[in-house]
């Protein structure tokens, strides 16, 4: 017990060793940056002083994350001060420097007005109230560390606002912030604190199946628990980490601010309930909860004590292992209970879970120790390291990967400038040779993993098809589909119909993910949120939704038939809408309310049959059928919206992102530097050791990870949800990072695409183009949402917030179904998949794809580049074009329809690109004449009113084919444009648009 709170105390030192408003006072206080919020935390919690081991390997700690994260700087003496020229005053020149795109922040509001003891009494305060106590009035370390480490960088009082989550560890590279430092140094220091050898290591666990486990489904819910479930999963496996060595120990995936660790944080750790009260999990009454949302990757990188890591790593899978089995036998009890079958023992299915769960999840783990590095006379040898890291690369290669490097080669030896010693390394700026030791053999043990082969000889599972179905007797699984009249599953049809469609017979790991959202819900959300409710959409309702918006938003709005509101009285249920569609209806009377949600469930129950005068005669019932459809078809002045989409996307090239070893996605040095370190720099010519410096890559750093962590944490956790279901009308089924999948109106589809890949990488046009896209979008106003410069400023439920995204660096390609809502999900998550797939693999991602799959046969899928140019920034969005042209021919008075399918008859005979040549000029002048014969054809069928904008259209969507062509997202520009203009058209379709909304 004694060495564990030891542990914490280190952790808890390390943590503040450095004040949060370090970048603010630094040079204008005299006493120096640690004698303010430093010294009143450290007098407060170790009044007997700190004890001599734990200060030596605090000041390891801080030294190794600082060359872990940022390169060094002159100092005129070893111990000396910083030379003058390298030294910048933040509160005079406040900088911030997106870490993964280098873009540079000017914050416009200095701090020179803000006074340093000011600054430190707010900031000593705010921690002061984090300090936990025990009954005795003795402080507790855990609690207190875990306490600060999740609200510390909460912003409090005193004018700081969104920027205290920002502030940088260093002022000269201010890339990184003070809490990213802070967390590395704390683990950097427990870990060796704890080791017996004073040796951290880095340990990275994975978990799976993952995307085979998730594809295995038959409807949205299945979806939404595969992805779930998986995250559920993984926790279980940090959380064995996380309460040996506390949270900060996990580089990868960031963990403050996830809900599922703030519930641990209050449920397990029993911190303190009034900081958790006005967090949106504990408000959300719907699964709109960020509880639901599946933010933990199947992965994680720890760094932990070396002679931890094998233990620490068997502990992680018998526990996930344990969970999973003990989850999945909680879903039998309830399967059997729900079926009205004694639990019995001695049923074959007992045997079949234990067997089926024993290997699942799948967990490989692999460790690399900071020990194969040491220290020789002040210079480092990574001898041991290129030994082992020598076994996954080709003789040829000479060096491995990083030690094979540029600035490998650079750090190995001390830079001087000025008389000053500019460069000194220690084991800490291997970080990258040792990541890249582990990612190698973490990738070497999936291929290379045992498994025990599972004997399974009757029928197989209706949903994987991999595993024997769960049966109450061994002899009941040799029966064929459709005999079956007296399983357990057939008897559960007929009880809950929502967790078992007819015919459907299922696996252990199947009945788990199928029962998921109602094991989640009681034993886990409702400990928490009693009255939280669960809602699914329809593909009927998120159809209707298009049409059931445009009716309330009408202007002259047609009251609900009599013979309407008569039928929907003898409905039981109501439909589940979209968030969006739902709040609209907040102000309305009952009646509107009612009609609303009972139009999806009286079509679908007449469909059925299930509402009719005479159910034995089919023909009267389709009688009736039609005549209430042509009564909501008089009431919307038009055909109900029977079309919905399904929307998937994914960020490119992740794991290059995190490996940091594609120099498109990496910066160089000079790049993370202020401003002012950059032009002092630049007036020593002629150093040939500091310009390759300047010029050599950053490589992976737990900083960079942190980064693209907290950036995917707040896309899954705010941007996705926020974009999906409240400034649009769709139903998000799961966000987990970069990867997300929504269902969505097909009027909101286009707009729901650009501003998930805006808000992803944070990037928007700051000129007037910013003003037209937003309006063109449907975007709030600034005054709730600003994207600029990889980072978002949200105001959601009065709260604001500044989140830090992946920057104009990263890319996304999104895939769309435009499907009827009668066709079989199954299909459409095939075809969707394989949408996403071509929209990455036709021209090398940043693009997006779309099929339209036609009630009446056949398929349309178009492909196409997100931009015009490098970025937004630099030309102009296709989407934009897409979105017009959708519109203009929708309008009553803009392009007539007849257009589109005149276009795509004459497309066909123009002459083909490879006609012309492949000479500049020659391009040119075929996209010339694809914008001269477009502009006539949309001219002759264009309103006096839009002509001028039907010829600018022709020349961006000319510009875009072209583009496509170049870029592979399309082989034939004249397929592309008959293509793009058929989406367009479709989506133009009566009752596909809300022109008066």
């Amino acid at each position: 017990m004694e060495s564990n709170d030891m542990i914490w105390k280190t952790k808890l030192a390390a943590w503040l060793h450095d004040p949060a408003e370090k970048s603010l006072i630094l040079f204008r206080d005299p006493t120096g940056h640690e004698q303010g919020t430093v010294r009143a935390m450290f007098d407060e919690l170790f009044p007997g002083g700190l004890p001599k081991e734990i200060a030596r390997e605090i000041r390891r700690a801080d030294q190794w994350a600082a060359a872990a994260d940022r390169p060094q700087f002159p100092r005129r003496e070893t111990d000396g001060p910083y030379a003058e020229w390298a030294q910048v005053r933040f509160d005079r020149e406040p900088v911030l420097i997106h870490p993964l795109s280098g873009e540079e922040i000017v914050i416009k509001e200095g701090f020179c007005e803000i006074e340093p003891e000011h600054l430190k009494a707010v900031s000593t305060h705010h921690f002061r109230s984090l300090i936990c106590r025990n009954e005795d009035d003795t402080v507790d370390f855990r609690k207190t560390a875990l306490t600060l480490w999740r609200f510390g960088p909460e912003k409090p009082a005193g004018g700081l606002g969104a920027l205290w989550g920002l502030l940088p560890a260093d002022t000269r590279t201010p890339d990184h912030t003070i809490w990213s430092h802070v967390d590395l140094t704390a683990a950097f220091a427990s870990a060796s604190y704890a080791d017996t050898n004073r040796t951290p290591a880095l340990l990275a666990v994975s978990f799976g199946p993952v995307q085979d486990f998730i594809a295995q489904s038959r409807s949205t819910s299945d979806l939404w628990a595969g992805s779930h479930l998986l995250s559920r999963l993984a926790w279980e496996g940090i959380k064995v980490v996380c309460t040996r060595l506390g949270p900060d120990a996990v580089i990868f995936p960031q963990l403050r601010g996830v809900p599922s660790v703030d519930y641990w944080l209050l449920h397990e750790c029993r911190l303190d309930e009034s900081l958790f009260k006005d967090l949106a999990w504990r408000k959300q009454k719907s699964d709109a909860n960020p509880l639901f949302v599946a933010a933990l990757p199947n992965r994680f990188v720890a760094i932990v004590p070396e002679s931890m890591a094998e233990d620490l790593a068997k502990e992680v899978t018998t526990r996930v292992r344990a969970w999973a089995s003990e989850t999945a036998v909680n879903a039998l009890e309830s399967v059997l209970d729900n079926a009205g079958l004694e639990n019995d023992g001695s049923l074959c299915c007992r045997r079949q879970v234990q067997d089926q769960m024993a290997d699942f999840p799948e967990v490989n783990w692999a460790s690399v120790p900071w020990s194969l590095v040491s220290e020789n006379g002040g210079r480092l040898d990574a001898s041991n390291l290129e030994n082992a890291a020598r076994a996954f690369y080709a003789p040829s290669e000479g060096k491995p990967g990083f030690l094979g490097s540029s600035g490998w080669k650079i750090f190995q030896s001390e830079i001087s400038l000025d008389g000053a010693m500019f460069y000194r390394p220690n084991p800490g700026v291997l970080y990258p040779a040792v990541y890249d030791l582990l990612d190698r053999l973490a990738a070497a043990g999936k291929s290379l993993r045992p498994f025990k082969q599972l004997g399974q000889q009757g029928y197989r599972c209706s949903l994987c098809g991999e595993r024997e179905w769960l049966a109450m007797d061994v002899r009941d699984l040799d029966i064929p589909p459709g005999e079956r009249q007296d399983t357990i599953w057939a008897k559960l049809t007929d009880r809950r119909k929502a967790w078992n469609r007819k015919g459907e017979h299922l696996c252990a790991p199947c009945t788990l993910k199928r029962l998921w959202p109602s094991i989640f819900m009681s034993k886990e959300v409702r400990e928490v949120m009693p009255d939280v409710n669960r809602y699914v959409v329809s593909t009927h309702t998120m159809a209707l939704s298009t049409s059931l918006e445009r009716w309330l938003h009408s202007k002259e709005r047609k009251a609900v038939p009599t013979v309407l509101l008569g039928q929907m009285m003898d409905i039981k249920t109501s439909a589940a809408l979209p968030r969006k569609l739902d709040r609209l209806l907040h102000d309305e009377d009952e009646q509107t309310k009612r009609f609303i949600k009972g139009l999806p469930v009286l079509l679908d129950e007449m469909r059925n049959g299930l509402i009719a005068p005479l159910p034995d005669e089919r023909r009267q019932a389709d009688d009736c059928l039609r005549s209430i459809e042509d009564k909501v078809k008089g009431l919307f002045g038009r055909k109900p919206e029977v079309y919905y989409s399904l929307m998937m996307m994914d960020g490119d090239r992740m794991g290059a992102w995190v490996s940091g070893t594609d120099p498109g996605l990496t910066l160089p040095y000079e790049q993370s530097w202020h401003r002012r370190i950059r032009d002092s720099v630049s007036r020593f010519p002629g150093n040939r050791a500091l310009e390759e410096y300047l010029k050599t890559p950053r490589s992976a750093s737990p900083a960079r990870h942190m980064a693209i962590s907290s950036a995917l944490n707040a896309f899954a956790l705010q941007m996705a949800p926020f974009a999906v279901e409240e400034i649009y009308k769709g139903k998000l089924l799961y966000a987990g990072g970069d990867d997300v999948l929504a269902m969505m109106c097909i009027d909101d589809v286009l707009h729901a695409m650009m501003a998930l890949r805006l808000l992803y990488s944070g990037t928007f046009p700051e000129d007037d183009g910013g003003v037209v896209l937003r309006g063109l979008l449907n975007l709030p106003s600034e005054d709730v949402l600003k994207i600029r410069k990889g980072h978002v400023w949200l105001k959601t439920a009065g709260q604001s917030r500044l989140y830090r995204m992946m920057g104009r660096k990263a890319t996304a390609s999104v895939g769309v179904v435009v499907a009827h809502h009668m066709a079989p999900l199954g299909r459409v998550l095939r075809i969707l998949r394989e949408t996403e797939k071509r929209a990455k693999d036709r021209g090398g991602r940043d693009a997006f794809s779309i099929t339209l799959l036609k009630r009446s046969g056949g398929a349309v899928e178009f492909t196409c580049p997100w931009f015009i140019g490098e970025n937004l920034l630099d030309g102009f969005s296709a989407m934009e074009v897409i979105i017009e042209l959708r519109d203009v021919l929708a309008d009553a008075d803009g392009l007539s329809r007849r257009s589109a399918y005149l276009i795509q008859d004459w497309v066909r005979g123009l002459p083909l690109p490879e006609q012309f040549g492949g000479a500049e000029d020659a391009r040119d002048q075929y996209r010339l004449l694809l914008e001269k014969t477009l502009a006539h054809q949309f001219e002759r069928q264009a309103g006096k009113n839009v002509k001028e904008r039907v010829r600018t259209l022709a020349g961006e969507i000319a510009s875009l084919a072209m583009a496509a062509k170049e870029r592979g997202n399309a082989d034939d520009p004249r397929v592309f444009i008959r293509d793009l203009v058929a989406v367009a058209e479709f989506l133009a379709r009566e009752g596909r648009t809300d022109q008066t909304a």
